[in-house]
């Protein structure tokens, strides 16, 4: 039961190392990433390689910039929707 205990510590900490150093964060974002492709890639593994090779410290300006590009469009979307709407109405 000890030898138990002492994996189970051993986890533990290696998942907070985990935690800490920000790999779950870097993981679940682009495992998500390739949850929301539209078209999924024949190879789910070079996605994550690209991915994750691809991984830098995030500048705050791109993070803002992919917010507002979210923004615009759900706007567009929106405006999309009221066009149809008034075309139908106009006819």
């Amino acid at each position: 039961m000890a030898h138990y205990k002492a994996a189970d510590s051993k986890r533990e900490q290696f998942r907070r190392y985990l935690e800490k150093s920000g790999v779950l964060d870097t993981l679940t974002k682009v495992l998500v990433a390739l949850y929301e492709e539209p078209e999924k890639p024949n190879s789910a593994l070079d996605f994550l390689k690209h991915h994750l090779g691809a991984a830098t410290p995030e500048n705050p300006e791109i993070e803002l910039l992919r917010l507002e590009l979210a923004e615009m469009k759900e706007k567009y979307e929106a405006i999309v929707e009221e066009n149809k709407k008034l075309k139908a109405k106009v006819n």
